[in-house]
């Protein structure tokens, strides 16, 4: 892991106080020992032609609660329907959300898991970041989905890690992720941690300064001597190329900057707030922008936090202030990756980590019913327009086809062109299936 400090910041929305960082995962094999700066320009540059297949996987902290999204209960008793009506979508036969109008006129780029089963109930990314639930580990944890990635394929680009994680920051540590698990350093995701432009700073060269390839030269050197004389130099062969070819392009901090983007694109997407929600994420609509401008510069895997939808109370209420805007989020992205041809090439997920009571609380709340959840699939060349598994008549329970966090993965190992049935070492030695023998979906592979 590489840590370059940058200037203090000011106040954020948790009112933490922190310095600016760029931290960088050690992602590539081979080591900078040796390699002139001229060498390291050269990997920065882009590969003509080049096409990956990525990930986008996006988590909704807290629990979303499926019935008043995606499979809603129109005929259930008042106390477990709620206050919202389903409509019908351009594929015949599968109905959402009235709160969801955009992914409606497009459910034919979607497929709806209604069957999610096997959540441990706990407050946490690590069951869909990982797959796994966090009992009965190996030693030194299960790797997240990016980092086995990152482990397997390694970076697509020079300039671009194989994994980014874009959440920031969350008051309950459990939501938070970029673990590596046992395989260790090398597989970290890079992380910007909160507002991305302003804190990739090196040795006080900001983004707005990145392009001036002279200012770059002049801060590399200052860095390495810096370096030379703190005795640092003496390991510089854990600074992998990875994490200096992406010091020296400008594609990562291009890719960040949805500035760049025409207006109109950026509306498409909205702007939401930089305000945490509970203890959750912010709003923020332009990391959907940013996660579409990595894959596209070369990133396999990102991972994305939106909000927070532990409703306890006033649950009809916060979703009337948080589905509409991950409905215009989602589905700006879904189009925008139809629309730039790389809908068979980039997969995407959105799904929490379970779903929420059937019967509605004295608070007008749902509480967390790990039984039953559910998850929105697009793109990654995957059958769409369908929906997967169904549930009782009150939401509570699965009816057929109980579909687990695994098979999940196993989907999106299979998108990205690697076999479910590959295996990685843990610190013993010992070979650790990537989805425990859970293959992908036939329904979607």
């Amino acid at each position: 892991m590489l840590t370059i400090p940058g200037r203090p910041l000011g106040g954020f929305c948790d009112r933490a106080s922190r310095r600016q960082f760029l931290r960088i995962g050690t992602l590539a094999p081979l080591g900078v020992a040796g390699l002139s700066l001229a060498d390291l320009l050269r990997a920065g540059e882009p590969a003509a032609g080049r096409r990956h297949k990525s990930v986008i996987m996006i988590y909704l902290p807290g629990g979303p609660p499926h019935q008043d999204m995606v499979d809603l209960k129109p005929q259930a008793p008042a106390e477990v329907r709620g206050e919202f009506a389903p409509i019908a979508t351009n594929v015949p036969g599968i109905e959402v959300c009235e709160l969801m109008p955009r992914i409606a006129s497009m459910m034919d780029k979607f497929a709806v898991i209604r069957s999610i089963v096997g959540a441990t109930g706990d407050h946490y990314s690590f069951q869909c970041l990982t797959g796994r639930s966090h009992q009965r580990q190996p030693p030194g944890g299960w790797p997240e989905f990016g980092s086995v990635v990152a482990r397997l394929q390694g970076p697509a680009h020079p300039a671009a890690p194989p994994y980014v994680g874009l959440s920031p920051r969350m008051q309950h540590r459990p939501y938070n992720s970029g673990k590596p698990g046992f395989l260790g350093p090398s597989c970290t995701p890079f992380q910007p941690n909160g507002d991305a432009r302003e804190e990739l700073v090196l040795s006080g060269l900001t983004l707005d300064r990145l392009g001036d390839r002279g200012a770059l030269v002049r801060a590399l050197d200052s860095f390495n001597r810096q370096a030379d004389s703190s005795g640092m130099m003496e390991g510089m062969d854990a600074f992998r190329r990875q994490a200096l070819g992406v010091l020296t392009s400008s594609a990562l901090a291009d890719a960040l900057d949805v500035s760049k983007e025409p207006q109109a694109v950026r509306d498409a997407y909205g702007y939401g707030t930089e305000k945490h929600q509970g203890d959750g994420a912010p709003r923020l609509m332009q990391q959907f922008l940013a996660a579409r401008r990595l894959v596209e510069a070369g990133v396999r895997c990102v991972t994305i936090s939106y909000s927070f939808w532990d409703y306890h109370g006033n649950n009809f209420a916060l979703c009337r202030e948080n589905i509409p805007q991950l409905d215009q989020g989602v589905s700006a992205l879904v189009a925008d990756l139809h629309q730039r041809g790389l809908a068979d090439d980039v997969a995407v997920v959105v799904w929490g980590e379970f779903g929420r009571t059937p019967k509605i609380n004295k608070d007008a709340g749902r509480d967390h019913w790990p039984n039953v959840s559910c998850a929105l699939v697009a793109g990654g060349g995957l059958r769409t327009g369908q929906v997967i598994g169904s549930t009782d008549r009150i939401a509570a329970e699965v009816k057929d086809r109980p579909v687990r966090f695994e098979e999940v993965h196993a989907t999106l190992y299979h998108c990205l062109g690697i076999d479910h049935l590959t295996t990685v070492p843990d610190l013993s030695g010992r070979p650790q299936y990537l989805t425990d023998h859970h293959a992908p979906l036939p329904e979607l592979a």
